[in-house]
């Protein structure tokens, strides 16, 4: 997914599609602690953009509220030009796909019985499992690289294993967009690496729009075409990985003096602390 500039970011690539997500004005306030304010962003089908910003900018739940987890207290969200609420819960899962931080299921099963979950919306509770919904589950599996670990138990396999295992299920879910929540997460970098270039390539082969929360900004500068940075729940800063990646805007994203070194035929630098 792409978004629109923001703060003196540059403009949609020309290749981008017709928006899917806007946001307006989205506010959430807990008990009395403001926790986003204001955001107003958009985004257009197709690609990759990550959710960047310390603990507690509002990254998560930003996407949890565009996931339809969490209700704004003020402004709207709206997908394909409907709001959220107008869809029903089955409708929305074929359109949109959210994998949370922690999953907390799933450990027992086998990896195709896992994949095959993601099927639900298209035939519900009691619908018959049918051959196209077979054919999805496959195909999920072989996007992912999955195709030794289809009978292996999901718990049994390693982390960035596991986290294909997930993917996988979204995939034969069938959405045109993805939100992940930190889906690299207690993963080493070699994983990181692997679970992300997936990630990318799916969006790629597949055309899916995909918005992605991550801690490492040079995991983001590398793996993501667009990248908003939130602090404080605002939203501080929006471009392309060029446009993020320089010593003042990670000044104003992350509150301390960081440095970049080029990256040879890389979009972007790669950043550092002082």
């Amino acid at each position: 997914m792409q978004a629109m500039p923001a703060n003196g970011a540059s403009n949609i690539d020309a290749n981008i599609s017709t928006d899917a997500f806007q946001l307006e004005g989205v506010g959430l306030v807990i008990g009395q602690q403001p926790i986003l304010n204001g955001v107003s962003l958009g985004f257009a089908q197709g690609g990759v953009t990550g959710l960047v910003g310390h603990n507690g900018s509002g990254k998560s739940t930003l996407l949890r509220i565009m996931a339809r987890q969490l209700a704004p207290t003020s402004g709207s969200v709206l997908y394909g030009g409907r709001h959220l609420s107008a869809y029903g819960e089955r409708a929305f899962a074929r359109e949109v796909a959210y994998l949370p931080q922690d999953v907390g299921a799933g450990a027992e099963m086998r990896v195709r019985e896992l994949v095959a979950c993601g099927r639900y919306p298209w035939h519900g509770p009691l619908g018959r499992f049918t051959d196209e919904d077979r054919e999805k589950v496959e195909a999920a599996i072989a996007a992912t690289h999955l195709e030794r670990f289809a009978e292996r138990i999901v718990g049994t396999l390693s982390g960035g294993e596991r986290q294909r295992a997930w993917l996988a299920m979204l995939v034969a879910q069938d959405s045109k967009c993805l939100l992940l929540d930190e889906p690299t997460a207690a993963l080493d970098i070699a994983h990181q690496i692997e679970v992300l270039s997936l990630i990318r390539t799916l969006s790629r082969d597949k055309g899916l729009g995909v918005v992605i929360v991550l801690h490492d900004i040079n995991m983001a500068a590398r793996f993501c075409d667009r990248i908003h940075a939130l602090k404080a729940g605002e939203v501080v800063a929006s471009g392309t990985p060029g446009d993020i990646v320089t010593p003042a805007m990670l000044k104003t994203i992350y509150g301390i003096d960081m440095g970049i070194v080029p990256v040879p035929g890389g979009s972007a630098a790669l950043a550092y602390a002082c």
